[in-house]
């Protein structure tokens, strides 16, 4: 059996997708170089090779050794303010990175890979919820480099053997039900994971970054989607380009939006604890509502949300915060 390789499989979203390939029954190939991802989060059962992306002759090496069926690629550096203020980081990352990947995937013949995208690539939406077929004009250089991948995937494809799959999503959250792996991160941006930490005594209250939006409470609303299921989004979408599908760009999401306030509100029931809340000024570019329409992953793919509740998302994620309250670093495992 060939080997699905997993690039930044030592991450938040890769680790996930890394146990429910193996859960699966597929064999796992992990590359990561460790800058943001985790060793302990790589599941024992995937071969790990430590090393980075932009390196050439590493991808050789690892291509000449692996027999594999296709490549999911995670390897991308991801804060949208860092982005701003160190964009070539963003680039040289990014799409250096993608570009060496490439043209070591096209020399050793493998020719399908999924990749994640990210709702930045739309910047300020038209209309909601957002389709794949609306406008792209990414408002920070993260979502950027996301959309000129999507573009190096789709001429390259044009120009040899090689389909694609971009897979642009929401809110990443939650973890595994198995707590054994989940969110961490340094520093954390990630709305849920810093509402956590007031429970876990990390921090006093939660900052709320605007109270007079045109929403149904003032606050921000935003489509989460539980990292379990952007995991089997990945695997369906490697099984269809196996299958013989072709190059496809797929929104992933829930189709719900929940307000920062009602994301709070939740937490204090899954936690017990009062979480006190703060409004500040707005932040720059936070767009009032993002929900994705994810009609056409659901079609085309068979894929299908199982744990859409926001009370399941944080449960998953309060599971993994209370036991790890430093994430890896003194876990109780």
């Amino acid at each position: 059996m060939k080997s699905i390789l997993v690039l930044g499989g030592a991450g938040y979203i890769g680790s996930h997708t890394v146990y429910a390939l193996i859960e699966a029954g597929k064999k796992v190939v992990v590359i990561d170089n460790l800058e943001t991802g985790f060793k302990q989060a790589v599941h024992p059962d995937a071969t790990f090779y430590e090393g980075d992306i932009r390196n050439r002759s590493f991808l050789d090496e690892v291509f000449e050794r692996e027999e594999i069926e296709g490549v999911i690629h995670f390897a991308a550096n991801s804060q949208v303010g860092e982005s701003m203020t160190n964009p070539l980081k963003y680039y040289n990352n990014n799409l250096c990175g993608t570009e060496v990947l490439l043209e070591s995937m096209v020399a050793h013949g493998i020719n399908k890979i999924v990749f994640s995208s990210t709702a930045a690539t739309y910047g300020e939406p038209e209309s909601i919820p957002i389709l794949e077929s609306d406008p792209t004009h990414p408002t920070n250089c993260y979502g950027e480099t996301k959309l000129s991948m999507e573009k190096m995937m789709h001429w390259t494809s044009v120009a040899h053997d090689l389909r694609y799959v971009a897979l642009r999503y929401f809110n990443a959250c939650g973890a595994h039900p198995n707590g054994k792996i989940g969110e961490a991160h340094n520093p954390e941006t990630h709305l849920i994971p810093l509402i956590l930490q007031v429970p876990n005594e990390k921090r006093g209250h939660i900052s709320i970054f605007g109270g007079d939006y045109d929403t149904k409470d003032g606050t921000c609303v935003r489509d989460y989607i539980h990292v379990n299921d952007l995991a089997q989004a990945h695997i369906l979408a490697m099984e269809y380009l196996v299958n013989g599908g072709e190059s496809n760009t797929f929104n992933l999401g829930n189709g719900v939006g929940f307000t920062v306030k009602e994301v709070i509100e939740t937490a204090r029931k899954v936690t017990g604890h009062p979480i006190p809340a703060k409004v500040e000024p707005r932040r720059a570019g936070d767009p009032s509502t993002l929900i994705a329409s994810s009609d056409k992953a659901k079609e085309v793919l068979k894929w299908k949300p199982q744990m859409d509740s926001l009370e399941t998302i944080i449960e998953t994620a309060w599971k993994w915060h209370k036991n790890h309250p430093d994430g890896y670093d003194n876990r109780t495992m």
